[in-house]
């Protein structure tokens, strides 16, 4: 009998994850917990989730049941330090139920083994949503039998699955079946109206379908995937005959033994059982078939009310580069040679990355992000410092990507947070890093080029993004500060501080101007040794940044992306939706922390910290309640929130935080770059134009490069087109051609007056440009 259907909206099941896991052998198969029971599961790629959740219902079959993952009192315990095997206890007043969870090691299976005690007259139910090729739409679902055994199947396009259930002596375990569609007729919904199952229907869908099944008291469950469902059937029959003690055995040792590969960074105790977990994490959100890629969690945030097909199992260039770090930082070559040779296969022509996408090279969003071009020089550079890059010809991906780095910057299309374009200290920390990186695989006219936008950008980070005399820096009795974001159309431009920089994610914007705005970006300067630590317009912009946004929870410091952000939770409570109120970032407690080790301040506060903001096992949240609880949305100071859990990124600043307080130093400095300025502005004696910042202002006694992206003849002349010059530009082979105009010699107040003529295409721009001549600015607060 086919079961009815109706309309639903079908979502994901909650960001906030006990464990995530997968074996080291040949299984494709990436498998979730949350709320105590099994929850999305990717299969044969680590961005395609094929269900929502696999859960149990406890019953008396006389109108009692609890839905374990609504009964809040369990406990999650791996089978070792690092090892991503669970065993996961429930408690009520009547039972307790245990469901050990670990994957089989060979096949696309992950296998169960449950127990219920207590009450003989109860029974468990076990509960399967699909969500096959990460699409809720068409499923179809069936109760049948496959070579003699029952089987519980869904299908849809080229996935399906199959869940099979066994006695403790391999006879069938299953009692009554059922399939239904989502919030019409499925075991949930049977229960509910019911209190006990009393629907049986054998096909249910297309669209949001359910799969339930009777249990016996004790025994093993086995959900396998496959191409089609008999394929799925036979891989699932075939992995619940293996021992499962066995299974456990062998992923433990495995995992042990991929530990026990990486380097050291020993503190003793519950950190070094944390490292551990960070590097178990990083690996577990690897892909199997695109070696290198790595998705930014194994969740999808607020997935509880969000029908998100993205999620975070994406991938985002700079996630991937971070989490490299910290495979860098642990001496796993192997890994991170990978991610660079993944990220070198999806560079563009012209030198960038998309902002995220799938594992294939396929764009989700397609966002410009500055950093995301610098991230891959970084990674190589960082590699090679180590003797660790193996040969991997990296000498045109690095030229590619300074050259859009030079043609796109120095400001950015998105910021970091994928919110606002213009200037941030971030993103300009990480080009202007990659630069100087760069030049290392660079000759002639290009490796120039690239130091000197380098050294052009990072002496010009004060006059155009630090503030002075706001009300803020009068109230907090300081200087001024960098502020969050130079918007894009008024860089170098006197008002720019005055101009409006948009919050996107509020449901009403508070119409804040730039310098009303103010981020933990800047941190980022003295991390890659742009600027030192005890810089006066650091120390300054540290005291507005722990006004704005820093929290003191329970758990210790935390710190907010910037002030107003709306990427959080409602302040009742309820999940972001496109706006909310934002909260506090246990990454940023940790970038505050690679601060101390360059100040020479205690870093353990902050390593406590991340610890504290964990979940019981260890997973690090991307972001954590931090104002009064709300116990119905299980909201506590200090707490992960319902963001996602784990974060990868958040797990890799952990590791490099550790290790960078183990070295001294942080472990993530681009040494060329730490060579070249340690930590002091560098003074210059020219400015550049174009081809994206141009400026209507230079200082005195500087000459004044034009760069553009095509060949031309700058025509020019001085004070009202006097004393006319042509220039031809210089290809420096970076998709950037270059000429030097004399203008040292002006005097403030002079002007230099200039157009171009394109030869490729025999045309004039049509337009003049005019720059000033004026006195050199302050390189400290006035």
């Amino acid at each position: 009998m086919k079961a009815p259907n109706g309309p639903c909206r079908p979502t994901w099941a909650p960001a906030r994850k006990d464990i995530v896991g997968r074996s080291l052998g040949s299984s494709r198969l990436w498998y979730t917990l949350a709320q105590g029971i099994v929850t999305e599961l990717y299969y044969p790629r680590i961005d395609i989730p094929q269900i929502k959740d696999l859960g149990f219902i406890v019953a008396d079959g006389s109108g009692f049941w609890v839905e374990l993952r609504r009964n809040g009192d369990y406990t999650v315990e791996l089978a070792a330090p690092g090892v991503p095997s669970a065993t996961v206890t429930h408690r009520h007043p009547r039972f307790t139920f245990t469901m050990e969870v670990s994957p089989s090691q060979q096949r696309d299976v992950l296998l169960i083994r449950y127990k219920l005690e207590g009450d003989p007259t109860l029974k468990p139910y076990v509960l399967l949503a699909a969500r096959l090729g990460d699409n809720a739409e068409n499923n179809v679902a069936y109760a049948g039998h496959h070579d003699g055994h029952d089987v519980l199947w869904a299908e849809q396009d080229r996935f399906a699955l199959a869940l099979t259930a066994v006695r403790d002596d391999g006879s069938d375990a299953f009692g009554k079946r059922s399939v239904g569609c989502l919030g019409v007729s499925d075991g949930w919904q049977d229960f509910n109206h019911n209190g006990q199952m009393g629907w049986l229907y054998d096909e249910a869908g297309p669209g949001a379908v359910s799969l339930m099944g009777e249990l016996t008291r004790t025994g093993r469950l086995s959900l396998g995937f496959g191409a089609s469902k008999e394929a799925a059937a036979t891989l699932s029959a075939s992995a619940i005959m293996d021992n499962f003690d066995e299974e456990v055995r062998e992923n433990t040792l495995a995992w042990q033994d991929w530990l026990r590969q990486r380097r050291p960074a020993t503190f003793g105790g519950k950190i070094d059982e944390r490292l551990a977990l960070c590097a178990t994490v990083i690996k577990v959100h690897q892909d199997q078939t695109f070696r290198g890629a790595a998705i930014a969690s194994l969740s999808i945030p607020w997935g509880d009310t969000s029908t998100s097909r993205g999620g975070y199992h994406l991938v985002w260039p700079r996630d991937l580069v971070e989490t490299a770090g910290a495979l860098v930082a642990m001496g796993s070559f192997r890994d991170a040679r990978e991610v660079l040779r993944y990220l070198m296969a999806t560079q563009h022509t012209d030198g960038h990355w998309f902002q995220n996408q799938w594992l294939g090279g396929h764009p989700f969003w397609q966002g410009i992000q500055l950093d995301e071009a610098a991230f891959p020089i970084l990674l190589a550079a960082a590699l090679e410092s180590h003797g660790a890059l193996d040969d991997i010809p990296v000498r045109t991906m690095i030229a590619r990507a300074a050259g859009f780095i030079c043609r796109a910057g120095p400001t950015t299309d998105q910021d970091r947070w994928e919110e606002d374009s213009g200037l941030n200290m971030f993103t300009i920390a990480v080009a202007i890093s990659a630069l100087v990186e760069a030049s290392r695989y660079l000759d002639g006219a290009a490796k120039a080029h690239v130091l000197r936008v380098a050294d052009f950008w990072n002496a010009k980070l004060e006059d155009w993004a630090f503030v002075r005399g706001t009300p803020l820096a009068d109230q907090l009795g300081i200087k001024g500060y960098f502020i969050r974001t130079v918007p894009l159309d008024v860089l170098g431009t006197p008002g720019a501080a005055n101009a409006p920089v948009v919050i996107k994610n509020l449901s009403r914007d508070p119409n804040l101007p730039a310098s009303g705005q103010v981020s933990t970006d800047c941190l980022q300067l003295v991390r890659y040794g742009l600027r030192e630590a005890d810089n006066p317009f650091i120390l300054d912009t540290i005291k507005a940044m722990d006004h704005l946004l820093k929290t003191d929870t329970p758990e210790g410091p935390v710190w907010h992306r910037y002030n107003n952000d709306g990427y959080g939770e409602h302040t009742d409570g309820t999940g972001f939706d496109g706006t909310g109120h934002g909260r506090g970032w246990p990454l940023l407690t940790g970038e505050r922390g690679h601060y101390a080790v360059c100040a020479g301040e205690d870093v353990m506060p902050y390593v406590q910290a991340m610890m504290a903001m964990s979940n019981d096992v260890g997973l690090m949240p991307e972001q954590v309640w931090d104002t009064d609880p709300i116990p119905e949305y299980d909201l506590y100071p200090g707490k992960p929130s319902g963001s996602a859990m784990p974060l990868v990124w958040t797990h890799a600043e952990f590791a490099k935080l550790c290790h960078s307080l183990a070295a001294g130093r942080p472990v993530d400095r681009p040494q060329a770059a730490w060579a070249r300025y340690q930590g002091v502005r560098p003074r210059i004696d020219y400015e550049i134009w174009g081809p994206r910042y141009k400026p209507t202002r230079i200082g005195s006694g500087r000459s004044l490069y034009i760069a553009v992206t095509a060949p031309a003849l700058v025509h020019y002349g001085t004070n009202g087109w006097h004393n006319i010059h042509d220039v031809e530009t210089e290809d420096t082979l970076l998709g950037v051609h270059v000429a030097k105009l004399p203008t040292e010699a002006l005097n403030p107040g002079d002007t230099v007056e200039f157009t171009l003529y394109w030869p490729e295409s025999g045309n004039w721009e049509g337009q003049d440009f005019q720059i000033t001549v004026e006195g050199e600015p302050a390189l400290v607060p006035a």
